[in-house]
C-alpha cells in the first residue's frame, strides 16, 4: 500500500521506525502473542480441550455450588493467568445463568512463568488447569432441574503461534433441599484445586514498599507457624502488573525474616495502595509440605518496616589487615584494567592525543599534568563514594553505576559525547581550552582541562565493571565507611595510573610520534569511539523512557547536532561580525530548542485498546468516546499526538468531559482496524473518529490535526454539561 507522504513526512517517519524497533521496548512484546492471534489461522485439530462440570450435582434455593471450567493443553500450548504478564489474554468466562442466579469471579491457581520472545515472560498453564467459580443460586428458584451454559473464551499459545480459542458449555443441576449430591469426578478434582489455590499468608507478618525503580515484600514469621527455614524458588505474580515480569527476583534473608526485591513495571500500570499477587515457591511455606503458594495484598508503603530497615544492607563489619590489602589489590587491578574498556576506552584516547601534544614540553610540566589528572580522578571519585554511602545509610540501595539508572543523566551524557565527537569530526572547533583536552593552553587553564579530564574519566567508567574489580566493588559497599574509602581510593588510583605512569616518566612520552599532519588524521579517528559511547547511552536510555519520549529525544540530537553546524559554519574565528552574531545567536537557540524537545515533559493520556464492542458499551454508558487510529511509523500521527495530545486544554477536555480514549494501533498488521479503515473511506492512518452521546455515526475528523479542530469537536458534549 502505498502513502502519499511529503518527504518530509518520509524522514520523520524513518526516525520513528528507529524508536519503534528500538529493544526494551515492552510496548510491542505486549501485543505480540495478541497480534499473532489474529494474523495465524487455526491449526487442523484443537490445541486446547475445555470442558464444564458442578462439585455437587444438586444445589438448595439460595445456596452457592462450586463449578470448574478444565482446559488440556495439548503439549508446547498454555493458556493465561488473571495477569497474563508481558503479553496474552486471560481466559474468561461468559454466564448464561437462570434469572437471579449469580456468577462469582474465577479463582485462579497459581500460575507458572513462561518464556516468549526475547527477555520477556508470560503467566499461565500448561498441561491441565481447572479454573474454579461459584454460583449461587436465586432464592426463589423452583426444584427442579436447570441448564447452566457458559462461553469460555481464552488464548493458546505455543513457542511460534497463537490462536483465538473458545467453546460453548453446558452442564445441569439439579434445584433440591437437602444435602447436596457429590458429582464424580467433579467433585474431587474441584476440591483438589480449591485446596491448592494460594492462601492467606497467616504464618507470615508481610509488608511490601517500593523505593525507587524497586518493590520489596517483606515476610517477618509469626510465633509458631512452622515456616519453611529454605524456601527455593520464590516467585511473585503481580496480579495488577506493579512488578516487571522480565526482570529479576531475588530473595535475601535478614534477622527479621526474608526480603523479596523485584523490579518494578517500566510500562505504566494503574497507580494503586497495595501490592496484589501470589507469591509462590517451587516447595513449601511451611514445613508440613501443603502451602506452595501464598495471596497477598499488603499495603504498598514508601519507607521499609522497622522490622526491615536494615534489611537492604546489612551491618557492615571490619576486614582483617590481610582482607583488607586483598581488597586494595583487587581494586586496583580493576581499576587499571578499566582503561581498556569500551566506556573508558575514547577517554584514554583522547588522554593519548595530549600525550602527544606534550610531548615538547619541559618535564615538571608533563609530570604536574599526570598529578592533576590524578587528582582529578581521586577527587571525583571520593565524591562519588561520599554520595553513595550518605545513601546508603539513609536506606536506599545503589550500586557501581548508579547514576546511569537517572534518564536525566543519562540524556546529558548522550549530549555531550556527542557535542564532543563532533568537534573531534571537525564539524566544529570548540576551542581546546574550553573542553580541557590539549595543552596548548596557559599553565593555569591547562591543569585546569588535566583536572576536568580526571573527573570525565570517572563518570564515563561508572557503568563498567573490570575483570577483579567487581569483587572489590562488593567488599567495598559492604566495608565501614573508611575502609570503604580507602577501597574506592585504590580504585581511583589503578584507573589513573597509566597516566601518571607516562608523566612520571617523561622518556615514554618522547617516544611518541612527534606532532605532524597526522594528528588531524588520529584526532577525526577517535571521534568513532565517542559516538558508538553515545549509542551505548541510547541503549541505557531506550530501556528507561517510552518509546514516544525517546523520538523526542533522537529528534532533539538532531536539532543540537544541527546547533553543532551552525556554531561551527557562522561563528568561527575569521567571519564577519554580522555572521558571526548569526551564529551564535542561532546555536544558542537550537542547543536550547533541543533541550527543551528532550526534556519534555510527557501529557500521558489514560488509552484504551480500541475494540467494537468496547464502543458499544461506552455509547450505551452515553459518554463521548474519541478513537485515534494511529501507527509508529505515520508522521502525521506523530505530530498529532505531539502537538494536539499534549496540549492541556484538549487534556483538559477530555478530563472535564470525561471522554473515552480508544487508540487503535495500526503500528502492525490488525484484520479489524484494517476493515474499520475501509469502513470509513480511509486508506491509511491517522483517522480520528469523535462518537458524540446520542448519535450512532461519528464524526470524522481531518487527519491533520490541531488543539482547536478537537475542541470544537468537542463542543455539542461541553453544551449539554449541566
Amino acid at each position: 500500500m502505498r502513502f502519499p507522504v511529503p518527504v518530509a513526512a518520509w524522514l520523520s517517519a524513518g526516525l520513528i521506525l528507529v524508536s519503534t524497533v528500538w529493544p526494551g521496548s515492552t510496548q510491542a512484546a505486549s501485543s505480540l502473542e495478541a497480534l499473532r492471534a489474529a494474523l495465524t489461522p487455526p491449526p487442523a485439530g484443537s490445541n486446547v480441550t475445555a470442558a464444564m462440570g458442578a462439585a455437587t450435582s444438586t444445589v438448595a434455593p439460595g445456596q452457592s455450588v462450586w463449578v470448574g471450567l478444565r482446559l488440556k493443553m495439548n503439549p508446547g500450548w498454555h493458556t493465561y493467568w488473571t495477569n497474563p504478564g508481558t503479553a496474552g489474554i486471560a481466559t474468561k468466562i461468559d454466564w448464561q445463568l437462570p434469572a437471579g442466579w449469580t456468577a462469582g469471579p474465577i479463582q485462579w491457581p497459581a500460575p507458572k512463568t513462561i518464556p516468549i520472545d526475547g527477555p520477556y515472560l508470560s503467566y499461565g498453564y500448561e498441561g491441565e488447569v481447572l479454573l474454579p467459580v461459584q454460583l449461587t443460586a436465586a432464592a426463589n428458584t423452583p426444584p427442579g432441574p436447570v441448564k447452566i451454559s457458559a462461553r469460555a473464551a481464552w488464548l493458546e499459545c505455543s513457542a511460534d503461534k497463537c490462536v483465538d480459542g473458545g467453546a460453548d458449555l453446558q452442564f445441569s443441576l439439579s434445584v433440591a433441599t437437602g444435602t447436596p449430591v457429590p458429582n464424580p469426578p467433579w467433585n474431587a478434582a474441584i476440591e483438589a484445586t480449591l485446596a491448592s489455590l494460594p492462601q492467606a499468608p497467616a504464618m507470615f507478618n508481610v509488608s511490601a514498599w517500593r523505593q525507587g525503580d524497586f518493590l520489596f515484600i517483606g515476610l517477618e514469621p509469626n510465633p509458631g507457624g512452622a515456616v519453611n527455614s529454605n524456601p527455593t524458588g520464590v516467585y511473585f505474580f503481580s496480579a495488577d502488573s506493579q512488578a516487571e515480569p522480565a526482570g529479576t527476583q531475588t530473595l535475601t534473608h535478614s534477622g527479621a525474616g526474608w526480603v523479596l526485591k523485584m523490579k518494578s513495571s517500566t510500562s505504566s500500570p494503574p497507580p494503586v495502595t497495595a501490592l496484589r499477587g501470589v507469591l509462590a515457591t517451587s516447595g513449601s511455606w511451611t514445613t508440613n509440605g501443603q502451602i506452595p503458594a501464598l495471596a497477598l495484598n499488603p499495603p504498598l508503603a514508601a519507607q521499609p518496616p522497622a522490622a526491615f530497615a536494615g534489611a537492604l544492607a546489612d551491618a557492615p563489619t571490619d576486614l582483617s589487615f590481610t582482607g583488607l590489602s586483598l581488597v586494595l589489590v583487587f581494586g586496583f587491578l580493576g581499576g587499571l584494567i578499566l582503561n581498556v574498556m569500551p566506556c573508558v576506552f575514547p577517554v584514554l584516547g583522547i588522554k593519548v592525543l595530549g600525550f602527544v601534544q606534550q610531548a615538547g614540553e619541559a618535564r615538571r610540566h608533563v609530570i604536574l599534568h599526570g598529578v592533576i589528572f590524578t587528582a582529578g580522578v581521586l577527587v571525583s571519585m571520593w565524591t562519588l563514594v561520599g554520595v553513595l554511602q550518605s545513601l546508603r545509610a539513609a536506606g536506599a540501595e545503589l550500586g557501581w553505576g548508579f547514576q546511569l539508572q537517572e534518564p536525566g543523566f543519562v540524556l546529558g551524557l548522550t549530549i555531550f559525547f556527542l557535542v564532543f565527537a563532533l568537534s573531534l569530526s571537525g564539524v566544529f572547533e570548540l576551542g581546546l581550552a574550553a573542553i580541557g583536552v590539549g595543552s596548548n593552553l596557559t599553565a593555569r587553564s591547562g591543569l585546569a582541562g588535566s583536572f576536568f579530564q580526571g573527573v570525565l574519566a570517572v563518570v564515563v567508567a561508572t557503568p563498567c565493571t573490570a575483570p577483579l574489580l567487581a569483587p572489590a566493588l562488593g567488599a567495598a559497599f559492604t566495608l565501614p565507611a573508611v575502609q570503604g574509602f580507602l577501597a574506592f581510593t585504590a580504585i581511583a588510583l589503578g584507573l589513573a595510573s597509566p597516566y601518571l605512569t607516562l608523566s612520571l616518566f617523561p622518556g615514554m612520552v618522547r617516544a611518541l610520534p612527534r606532532p605532524g599532519a597526522w594528528m588531524e588524521t588520529f584526532k577525526q579517528f577517535m571521534a568513532f569511539p565517542l559516538y558508538a559511547t553515545a549509542g551505548f547511552l541510547l541503549y541505557v536510555l531506550a530501556g528507561q523512557i517510552s518509546p514516544e519520549r525517546f523520538l523526542n529525544v533522537l529528534l532533539a540530537l538532531v536539532v543540537v547536532a544541527m546547533a553543532a553546524w551552525l556554531y561551527g559554519r557562522f561563528a568561527t574565528p575569521g567571519v564577519s561580525v554580522g555572521r558571526r552574531r548569526f551564529g551564535q545567536v542561532g546555536t544558542v537557540l537550537l542547543l536550547l530548542g533541543g533541550l527543551a524537545l528532550a526534556y519534555w515533559p510527557e501529557q500521558k493520556l489514560d488509552w484504551q485498546p480500541w475494540s467494537p464492542d468496547l464502543v458499544a458499551k461506552l455509547q450505551k454508558e452515553d459518554r463521548p468516546v474519541y478513537v485515534d487510529f494511529t501507527a509508529r511509523w505515520c508522521a502525521t500521527c506523530q505530530s498529532n499526538e505531539r502537538l494536539v495530545f499534549s496540549s492541556q486544554q484538549v487534556l483538559d477536555a477530555f478530563k472535564q468531559q470525561k471522554v473515552a480514549l480508544l487508540k487503535g494501533d495500526w503500528t502492525n498488521r490488525d484484520p479489524a482496524i484494517t476493515a474499520e479503515l475501509l469502513h470509513y473511506g480511509a486508506a491509511a492512518v491517522p483517522l480520528n473518529l469523535l462518537y458524540l452521546p446520542g448519535q450512532t455515526e461519528p464524526v470524522v475528523l481531518p487527519s491533520l490535526l490541531t488543539p482547536s479542530i478537537v475542541l470544537n469537536a468537542l463542543q455539542p458534549t461541553a453544551a449539554k454539561k449541566p
